[in-house]
């Protein structure tokens, strides 16, 4: 991997952010985080930024301040307008919320937010990882839970991102916990990678998205941090903390089977807290978001070598 473009969304805005998201419409670009005195505080908002002609637009608030904090934002666009999922909810996390606010402007205006399932409590939907559309035309979001042990699930939508059907819990081997899982889809099935407990990035397939099979760990080490994976044409391009004490390496790694993959480039190796990142394929790179110390995001642009 070759590194072309690393830079900050804003150089300040709130005191600490977290979480970003980000997905690509022709030349613009659409970030969003959740930002504020710190996290779980009540001002935390979701955060956006719009890169056009190489410039980043001042961040505006988008979710509704309402003395609730503010979680997770995910971005997706369903080809008529671009959606933008997030979690309310005070520091329970089973008791969180998903909510779903539409723009029809590429990202700088938006509906007012709507709960993404109805009486959904413990949060429904895309935790933290874009959807996919899988080849039969369903929108695929990888969810998870935390009220107990960590477990992970999938919700299907056949709308492009509106209503919602979830799967059963994936199976998972004992005393492992894991939670916000990263999709892909091959010639074989879905498949997804997820964040664990358990020191290892644990892995599930699927025949169609809804029915899992054991997860199983792969060779790359997890400290129970964030992730998110892309596939491109030839390979699949992981990103994520590659380390199991801290969050201070985050790399670029690169694979042919989603199970063994290699480091290409590593974007931080410094003191600091570098995680939670968020990859695209734009058809001729990978774009990618992660938290720069919790004090602002980072974007890169980076070509397959």
């Amino acid at each position: 991997m070759k590194l072309i473009t690393k830079e900050f969304i804003y150089e300040t805005n709130t005191p600490q952010c977290h979480a970003s998201t980000l997905v690509k419409q022709g030349d613009r670009v659409t970030a969003a985080w959740f930002g504020g005195a710190h996290e779980k505080n009540n001002d935390v908002s979701i955060w956006t930024a719009v890169r056009k002609s190489g410039k980043w637009s001042i961040p505006l608030y988008t979710s509704v301040r309402e003395e609730i904090p503010h979680w997770n934002p995910v971005l997706y666009d369903n080809g008529r307008e671009l959606l933008l999922y997030y979690k309310r909810g005070f520091g329970e996390i089973d008791d969180w919320q998903t909510m779903l606010c539409r723009s029809q402007d590429e990202g700088y205006t938006w509906t007012t937010p709507v709960l993404m399932v109805e009486g959904d409590c413990g949060g429904r939907g895309p935790v933290k990882n874009k959807p996919i559309r899988l080849k039969n035309g369903a929108v695929l979001a990888g969810a998870s839970s935390e009220d107990g042990p960590w477990r992970a699930f999938t919700d299907l939508s056949w709308d492009g991102g509106y209503t919602w059907e979830r799967s059963d819990y994936i199976p998972l081997p004992e005393g492992v916990q894991v939670i916000q899982p990263s999709l892909w889809e091959d010639e074989t099935g879905v498949h997804l990678l997820m964040r664990s407990q358990n020191q290892r990035i644990y892995r599930s397939d699927s025949h169609d998205g809804i029915h899992w099979e054991m997860a199983y760990p792969i060779d790359v080490p997890n400290n129970n941090s964030g992730l998110d994976l892309v596939p491109t044409p030839d390979r699949l391009v992981l990103c994520c903390n590659p380390i199991t004490i801290n969050r201070t390496l985050l790399a670029l790694m690169e694979s042919t089977d989603g199970i063994h993959f290699d480091t290409t480039l590593v974007l931080e190796n410094e003191p600091g807290e570098f995680s939670y990142p968020a990859v695209i394929w734009d058809g001729e790179k990978i774009c990618g978001t992660y938290t720069w110390k919790r004090k602002t995001i980072v974007y890169f642009e980076a070509l397959p070598e």
